[in-house]
């Protein structure tokens, strides 16, 4: 298939409070240095789901160029502002969709009361292609319900090991695993 974009451009989207120093996705925006954009919600402590999709519109709006196209690279909560986004921008040119660690809005662990806006999210499916990444011991979602997520989504799925919630604390550094599963998706 011939690909009219030349180059790549990222947005991050990260979940509850952003990304740490420690955590790869602020190890690859670094890496990727211009060709990345990292939302700036408002609402970074206590989420406001209408807030982060708008702040992934201004993200996207500053990364895309004509030649370009935009890759999301999605952490926890910021799996489901970024799936939201797509789900109303299904026609904005979008490379594909990396969405690592989505927590369950329903499960147990889930901050509800933080993040009241995101409990009424539903997967639907995504206009691009897309990888969902989750853990075996994830405290925020289950495998089960990861695969579920990624069905409806209509997105691959790879259960990465047992990593906690794929975070910081997860000690994965520039995690070289998921590097080589975001080229598999964008290089289809």
């Amino acid at each position: 298939m011939k690909r009219w974009w030349t180059v790549a451009v990222y947005v991050i989207a990260p979940g509850i409070d952003g990304s740490d120093g420690q955590h790869w996705q602020t190890l690859w925006e670094r890496q990727w240095g211009t060709s990345a954009v990292r939302i700036s919600p408002a609402s970074w402590s206590a989420p406001d789901l209408d807030d982060w999709v708008d702040a992934i519109q201004e993200a996207y709006d500053d990364a895309y160029r004509q030649d370009s196209h935009a890759v999301l690279v999605a952490h926890s909560l910021g799996c489901w502002a970024a799936s939201t986004w797509l789900t109303k921008n299904p026609s904005s040119p979008t490379g594909g969709a990396f969405l690592v660690a989505p927590p369950d809005p329903h499960g147990p662990a889930f901050p509800r009361q933080a993040a009241a806006t995101f409990t009424e999210v539903s997967a639907q499916p995504l206009p691009c292609p897309a990888l969902v990444v989750g853990s075996a011991d994830d405290p925020y979602c289950t495998p089960e319900a990861a695969v579920g997520f990624a069905a409806r989504w209509e997105a691959q799925w790879h259960l990465a090991g047992a990593c906690g919630h794929l975070n910081s604390a997860s000690g994965l550094g520039s995690w070289q695993h998921g590097r080589e599963l975001l080229n598999s998706l964008t290089n289809q």
